[in-house]
């Protein structure tokens, strides 16, 4: 895959397996990529597969939750990311 360089910036980008970290790149994808990321990835992994691994992501945002859910046709209280909370807070409002 030849995805947007951006995605990896803080880890060496030659590092990343694309088989072992499939979690992470999806997630990654998910929250950043390009419409064009998006394609590559589901070239590359299927469709599936990343159905399979998304459920499994420890934090999306609301936006990918929202739209993982739709698109893959998952409620959302199957997704770990909806069953953990963040342990960093929203800041308090003063």
């Amino acid at each position: 895959m030849n995805l947007s360089s951006y995605l990896f910036w803080d880890i060496d980008e030659q590092s990343v397996n694309f088989e072992t970290h499939a979690k992470f790149v999806i997630a990654r994808v998910l929250m950043k990529g390009t419409l064009e990321d998006w394609r590559q990835m589901k070239e590359y992994y299927g469709k599936d597969f990343i159905k399979q691994e998304v459920v499994k992501i420890k934090y999306l945002d609301d936006l990918t939750l929202n739209f993982c859910s739709t698109y893959f046709n998952i409620p959302k209280s199957e997704f770990k990311c909806s069953n953990t909370k963040q342990s960093i807070q929203a800041h308090w409002n003063y």
